[in-house]
């Protein structure tokens, strides 16, 4: 084999690799191509660990299952309960202030000074966002 046959193999065995790495549709995304934030802060939530400096992901501390309950209150259907909870708070005011001001609201049979303190400072707003998007989806 010529080496010139050898160099033109290896680029289109590279090419084809880099193509099977990238560039693939995201489930997570919409018709237009940006990020469903819905998505984006379910698997935010789902992980162990998130944030600037590793804090502990909601799934650590929060069930999603109706009445388990875990350091913290179950967060099934809190979409449909966190527009209740504070007179002429919307749910995602709620959920947002109970993200970045953990004691502003403490649920019935909880203490304060439980919830991880931290999150304002070490996810970013779009973190957040998508966050209280998915927390808002829960009903």
């Amino acid at each position: 084999m010529s080496k010139q046959f050898l160099i033109t193999l290896l680029l289109l065995t590279f090419t084809l690799i880099l193509a099977a790495c990238g560039g693939g549709a995201d489930d997570s995304s919409d018709t237009e191509g940006s990020v469903d934030p819905i998505a984006q802060g379910e698997k935010l939530y789902k992980q162990a660990t998130i944030g600037s400096a590793s804090s502990p992901g909601c799934v650590t501390c929060h069930s999603l299952e109706e009445g388990v309950s875990l350091v913290g209150p179950s967060h099934a259907s809190v979409g449909a309960r966190a527009g209740d909870q504070v007179p002429g708070q919307s749910a995602e005011d709620y959920i947002r202030e109970s993200i970045v001001n953990p004691d502003a609201h403490i649920v019935d049979g909880f203490s304060p000074g439980v919830m991880y303190p931290k999150y304002a400072n070490e996810l970013t707003d779009e973190q957040i966002d998508a966050l209280v998007a998915f927390m808002v989806s829960l009903r």
